[in-house]
C-alpha cells in the first residue's frame, strides 16, 4: 500500500504493509530488525501502540475514520507507549519520516492500493 499526505503532497510510504488480523496486529514490527525508507505498517483498527521489545525508534501517525491525522509521535523510543482516543488506525514509519514530510495534526491522507506489475 502507498500512503500519501495530500495536504503536504508528500509520500509517507510506498511499501506499507497492513496488519488487520489479531495476530498481525499483535506481532506488528517486533520481528523486524529495522524499517527502510518508504516502508511501514498500518495497524487497523488501532488507537494505541507500544514499542516493547523493539530495538529502534519509530514515527507513529494516528488517523481517524476520515483518513485525517489526529496525532503524530516522532521518534517513539523502544519500551514506550502512545495512544490517541478516536483514532481508527495507526501508521508506523521509520523515525524521521514525520519531520521529512512535514506531517502534522489535521493533514489529510490518501491510501492507495499497490498496483500489480
Amino acid at each position: 500500500m502507498r500512503i500519501i499526505n495530500v495536504t503536504k503532497q508528500q509520500a509517507l510510504g510506498n511499501n506499507i504493509k497492513v496488519a488487520a488480523t489479531f495476530f498481525s496486529r499483535l506481532v506488528g514490527l517486533l520481528a523486524t530488525p529495522s524499517l527502510s525508507n518508504g516502508a511501514g505498517l498500518m495497524i487497523k483498527p488501532c488507537s494505541s501502540v507500544h514499542t516493547m521489545g523493539m530495538r529502534y525508534p519509530i514515527d507513529v501517525i494516528f488517523v481517524d475514520d476520515s483518513d485525517r491525522v489526529v496525532k503524530v509521535v516522532m521518534g517513539l523510543k523502544p519500551s514506550r507507549l502512545a495512544s490517541q482516543w478516536g483514532a481508527e488506525y495507526v501508521i508506523e514509519l521509520p523515525a524521521g519520516t514525520i519531520a521529512a514530510t512535514y506531517t502534522q495534526k489535521g493533514d489529510q491522507l490518501e491510501l492507495q492500493e499497490a498496483k500489480d506489475h
